[in-house]
């Protein structure tokens, strides 16, 4: 396994808890705004769960799900009822990303395909099953031992929003090569510049989701990392695949938690109510980044800016500390963010103003 990457951070953490005003810690999207009042209330309304919750997820979180898709990403499944389902509710998104090879059969030999500047996890998940990695941001002209795909838009560290040719460029590559599709769709609620697109709509799929799954989460949208709420959606084939192998090993989503879920995919109140927090934020924090005369990249969509001052990122690492502030490396996502570092909107308005204040100098 490699080392976990934030481990290295702990010398610019030290530098900048030095600093008069405390550590703005920038370096982990981990939501600090209250859960909205909806999801807690659903939960304990299911409180009294003294059975097994069942790993194909209850009819309320499935119609939910498939509620939420169509109303939101335009998606509309094949019956989430039947026989073959087309979504189940997973264990957050993370756990799912680290084991959809494994989960999916595919361990032992083979490469999984994911993006040049990409979340460690998708490695992770190739490790623990046994496969190799290549990372590319274009469909190669031979599949290789290629046994799986990765695409993530909006992209974590960078927000990049893939264009609707790049992605059928990949729908069309995975089902020629017989090779699956797995999109991770965890920040799609969160456009700035532009509206992401799920793989799942049929501009992108055509009139079936074959060959293609996509990953969703609770954690930023509601506010809810702390659920471990996710989603798993597109072709029943494959979604079955998994929620077989998961049965085997118990991994269920606690029945109040599947409440809490229903009740949230049902409301687009509170995901706009959070998503302006963050429209906020982006925007003080963007301000000062360039007003200290670094540049922004990418960023289009979902929780990060993607900043680079033209240097190697530990060196923008240290700057940031001098002033107090902890981004995460761009190094830690693949060699191709050397340059970068990611600087979260997930901090408080107060953390992320004292922010701007020291950016300006």
């Amino acid at each position: 396994m490699p080392d976990f990457p934030w481990d290295s951070l702990a010398a610019a953490r030290a530098r900048a808890a030095e600093h008069d005003g405390g550590v703005v810690d920038l370096s982990i999207g981990t939501p600090v705004d209250p859960t909205p009042p909806l999801l807690g209330a659903a939960l304990a309304a299911a409180g009294d769960a003294p059975g097994y919750p069942t790993a194909l997820g209850t009819a309320d979180v499935r119609r939910a799900a498939a509620g939420w898709l169509s109303r939101r990403l335009g998606v509309e499944l094949a019956d989430p009822f039947g026989a073959d389902p087309s979504v189940i509710p997973t264990v957050g998104s993370k756990e799912l990303v680290a084991l959809l090879p494994t989960l999916l059969g595919l361990s032992g030999s083979g490469t999984v395909l994911i993006p040049e500047v990409a979340y460690p996890t998708y490695e992770v998940g190739a490790v623990v099953a046994g496969l190799s990695v290549l990372r590319t941001d274009t469909p190669p002209e031979t599949p290789g031992d290629a046994v799986l795909v990765w695409l993530n838009s909006p992209g974590n560290p960078h927000g990049r929003v893939l264009t609707d040719d790049q992605l059928r460029a990949w729908v069309t590559w995975g089902r020629t090569h017989d090779v699956p599709v797995v999109a991770d769709e965890c920040y799609v609620e969160l456009g700035w510049d532009v509206q992401p697109r799920s793989v799942l709509h049929p501009a992108i799929a055509g009139a079936d989701h074959a060959g293609l799954l996509a990953v969703h989460s609770l954690s930023k949208q509601s506010t809810a990392a702390g659920y471990r709420a996710g989603l798993l959606s597109g072709d029943p084939a494959l979604v079955r695949r998994v929620w077989e192998t998961r049965r085997h090993l118990g991994l269920l989503v606690p029945t109040p938690v599947q409440a809490a879920m229903a009740a949230a995919l049902a409301d687009d109140e509170h995901v706009a109510v959070q998503r302006e927090r963050y429209r906020a934020r982006r925007d003080r924090l963007a301000a000062a980044v360039r007003a200290a005369g670094a540049r922004i990249d990418h960023s289009e969509a979902g929780l990060y800016l993607w900043v680079t001052r033209d240097e190697d990122c530990w060196t923008t690492i240290d700057w940031l500390a001098g002033l107090g502030i902890v981004a995460a490396p761009g190094s830690f996502y693949g060699p191709a963010g050397a340059r970068h570092v990611r600087m979260a909107l997930t901090a408080s308005d107060e953390r992320i103003a004292a922010a701007a204040t020291r950016l300006a100098g």
